[in-house]
């Protein structure tokens, strides 16, 4: 009868809902970010800047795949079930990690690292640039803002976002250089994605790792030469002074290059290991 019971439990609820209160929390960083270190950064120095904030996403996920790789040598019942009377390994196909672990240990981390941006200003004096000068200039914004609002009431207000946003929305979508970048940003981390997803898989398949070994490999062979590529890539626009049309075409012929570097692993796939109930029988 306790073999039969059927699970029940809720508790996936709590996680779909901490995944969610975790994305409107990091969402804001990149685009908000971005325009934050843009009114401050001069033009020849802002790829730099923005380089070194693009190293720093990466940096994370790297460190997150240390902790992964941790947790996952845990046993699932970390604290409530002794060492000594669990008889199974890493290795074996039974064997939970301790996920929740990193859940926790991250949450802290970004409670802890949200707490700076309480105190940062709403504006920075732009380099090259008096903080008299700014000052002036945010006046003069609060005096028309005050001013606008004066005249118009919240329907009216609310009424003319609304009137102007579909305009601009359609101007989007007809951008060919917005919309390319898109369709380029949705291909790569779908390849991306796909490979975070089933490679720690195929290194438990075809070399017997742990799940454990397999994300620590998966971070160690990317996510550095990733945050390399971002600083390199920042320092040399911010040396040579890249406008966004030869970015763009040093990004096509290097994604190219890339590509065909790609084709390359379909000559180095090792043979399907045999998986009982899959490729061969049971017997």
């Amino acid at each position: 009868t306790e073999c039969k019971k059927e699970p029940g439990s809720l508790l996936w609820i709590f996680v779909m809902v901490g995944n969610i209160v975790r994305g409107m929390g990091e969402t804001p960083i990149m685009p908000l970010g971005i325009s934050y270190l843009e009114d401050f950064a001069k033009a020849e120095n802002s790829p730099f800047y923005l380089g070194c904030l693009h190293t720093a996403a990466m940096i994370g996920p790297f460190i997150g795949s240390l902790l992964a790789s941790f947790c996952a040598q845990q046993f699932v019942d970390l604290g409530s079930v002794d060492a000594e009377d669990i008889t199974i390994t890493a290795t074996d196909a039974r064997w939970v990690g301790a996920w929740w672990l990193g859940i926790l240990i991250c949450a802290l981390l970004n409670l802890l690292a949200g707490i700076p941006f309480w105190f940062l200003p709403k504006s920075l004096v732009k380099e090259g640039e008096t903080k008299k000068a700014v000052e002036m200039s945010e006046k003069s914004v609060v005096l028309l803002h005050d001013k606008m609002e004066a005249k118009q009431t919240i329907y009216e207000t609310a009424k003319g976002k609304l009137y102007y946003f579909i305009p601009f929305l359609k101007a989007l979508f007809q951008n060919p250089v917005y919309m390319l970048f898109i369709s380029v940003t949705v291909l790569q981390f779908n390849g991306f994605i796909g490979m975070i997803s089933f490679m720690p898989k195929y290194f438990e398949q075809q070399f017997g790792k742990s799940a454990s070994d397999a994300i620590f490999l998966i971070g160690v062979y990317n996510l550095p030469v990733i945050c390399v590529g971002y600083f390199v890539g920042g320092l040399l626009m911010k040396k040579f002074k890249i406008n966004i049309y030869q970015a763009a075409n040093t990004a096509f012929w290097l994604s190219s290059l890339e590509f065909a570097l790609y084709f390359a692993v379909f000559w180095n796939v090792c043979d399907t290991s045999p998986v009982a109930g899959l490729t061969v029988s049971y017997e």
